[in-house]
């Protein structure tokens, strides 16, 4: 799943993501930085709750294969992107350790 940057402080995440972007800049960037990370996990549990529903639905002939696989597709992207965000706060993690002080 590719990120497209329109501009350096412009992040563009997938339609379905359940982020919105913060304000940049001011003391609270910090805690809506946490708000959003909160906010994107909380996205792929809702995505990962819904695939196990239209799946379940499935099974019992309620629902159909189509929006099963839709439902799927979504939660693991989304569950990607978060992994992807996650290595790269890593990458940036270290990279501070590794400066000298």
């Amino acid at each position: 799943m590719a990120v497209e940057f329109d501009s350096p402080s412009a992040l563009r995440l997938p339609q379905g993501a359940g982020v919105t972007p913060a304000a940049s800049g001011g003391s609270g960037s910090a805690s809506s930085f946490g708000a959003a990370l909160q906010q994107m996990l909380q996205s792929v549990d809702t995505s990962a709750g819904e695939a196990n529903t239209a799946v379940a639905d499935m099974v019992e002939g309620k629902g159909d294969v189509h929006d099963a696989m839709i439902a799927l597709q979504r939660a693991e992207s989304t569950l990607q992107l978060t992994i992807q965000m996650r290595n790269k706060l890593m990458q940036a993690y270290q990279e501070i350790m590794r400066m000298p002080v």
